[in-house]
This record gives C-alpha cells, sequence and structure tokens, in this order.
C-alpha cells in the first residue's frame, strides 16, 4: 500500500452518507428522556464564602454552648493576632475546598501541601504569643481538648459537605483533605474560644492535633465513599 492508496482509504471514508431520519428521531428522543433541568453551581469564591461562614458559626455557637472561657482570658492583643489569622487558613482551606469540587478549576495549592502550612502557621502564630513550656497535667488537660476540637470538627465538616456536594471531585482523597482541614480549623477555633489553657506546648500540640486528624479522617471517607457521576450542568 502506498501513499496514494492511503490518501484515497481517508477520502472514502469521510464521505458523508444519509441518516435514517428515524434513527435521528430516536436518539433525540432517549437523549432527551434522561435530560433534567439543573441549577448551576455558584462560583468557588462564593461556596467558600457559605462553607467558612457555616464552619465558623459552628465553631462559634459551640463555644458559646462549653462557656468562653478562654477568650475572656485572651488580651486584646492576642486575640488580635489568633482570629485573624485562624479565619485567614480557614478561608484558604474554604477556597481549596469548593476548587477540589469544581472540575477545571484552578488550584493554587494541592490539599496535601497546604495542610502542613497550615499547621506550620498556627503553630508559628502559638509560638509568638504563648511562653510557658511547663508540661504539668500535660496528657490529662490535653486529650479532652482534642476530644472536643474533633468532636466540633464533625459537623462542620458536614454542614461544609451539605454545601460542596453538588460538585464532583476529580481527587476525592484530595477534596476531602481540603474539607477536613478546614473543618479542623473550626475546631481550633473554638477550643481558642472556649480553653482557658495558655500554655505553649498544650495549644501547639492538643490544639493544633485536631487539624491533622479531622483533615486525615475527612480524606479517609472521601476516599472509600462510593463516586456519584458527574452531574450535567448544561440541561
Amino acid at each position: 500500500m502506498n501513499d496514494h492508496n492511503i490518501d484515497d482509504l481517508f477520502h472514502r471514508s469521510g464521505e458523508s452518507r444519509p441518516v435514517d431520519p428515524a434513527l435521528l428521531d430516536r436518539i433525540s428522543q432517549s437523549m432527551a428522556a434522561s435530560m433534567q433541568p439543573v441549577q448551576p453551581i455558584a462560583p468557588p469564591w462564593i461556596q467558600a464564602a457559605i462553607v467558612l461562614l457555616l464552619a465558623a458559626t459552628v465553631a462559634v455557637v459551640s463555644a458559646a454552648a462549653l462557656g468562653l472561657d478562654g477568650f475572656h482570658k485572651l488580651d486584646t492583643g492576642e486575640m488580635s493576632v489568633i482570629f485573624p489569622a485562624l479565619i485567614a487558613f480557614s478561608w484558604l482551606a474554604a477556597l481549596l475546598s469548593a476548587s477540589a469540587m469544581a472540575p477545571g478549576s484552578r488550584r493554587w495549592i494541592n490539599p496535601a501541601l497546604f495542610l502542613p502550612l497550615a499547621i506550620a502557621g498556627w503553630i508559628a502564630v502559638d509560638v509568638l504569643l504563648f511562653h510557658d513550656y511547663q508540661l504539668d497535667f500535660f496528657v490529662p488537660q490535653g486529650i479532652p481538648c482534642l476530644r472536643a476540637g474533633t468532636i466540633v470538627a464533625i459537623p462542620a465538616g458536614i454542614a461544609s459537605w451539605l454545601i460542596l456536594r453538588r460538585g464532583f471531585a476529580v481527587h476525592p482523597a484530595a477534596a476531602g483533605l481540603a474539607a477536613g482541614t478546614l473543618a479542623g480549623l473550626a475546631g481550633v477555633i473554638m477550643l481558642e474560644l472556649h480553653c482557658p489553657n495558655q500554655n505553649a506546648m498544650h495549644i501547639m500540640v492538643w490544639h493544633t492535633a485536631v487539624i491533622p486528624v479531622a483533615a486525615l479522617a475527612a480524606a479517609a471517607t472521601a476516599n472509600f465513599s462510593p463516586r456519584r457521576a458527574l452531574p450535567n450542568r448544561h440541561a
């Protein structure tokens, strides 16, 4: 077979042939029967704002229910650093969560890299503000905070999922990691409002531990959950 034969073969294969109108009719009807109108998903930044508001609400309401002892013990300078930092980390985690659920959205950082950066940033804030490194009653006082922060992270994560679930995670574990990081930060916000213990090691270990615990649990849950089909956005 030479070049001329190949060109002729391609030419003949491109020849148009009439299609039975009845066949086109059946195809159109079968497609129309399976298509349903859907509401377009909001842009990632709007979803991020909603999930951040929900996570912060869960944190504040939980802290108010448990008591705002930590808030009352912080001075103005500490509050002006702690809460803006936590809100900033939470906003970035919310943006990352929303982007992970929108195929084709630009992700400014991998969630697996953002998690340690958020942890390191929060620890840096602790080092700057708290200087008591005594280890008296370290574990007995720490475990209740870890437990309380993790418990609060659960409803914060569920609230985020209810908003983001209309999207589709191309990488479920990464999406879960981002959403879990946000939920963990909600747990830390609650602890800073509730816990009066200002020992540096207590905050750096037990409060901070809520973030990776929630993030890894959410990543594992997302990775092993059944995946649903990508919904039709153009119906």
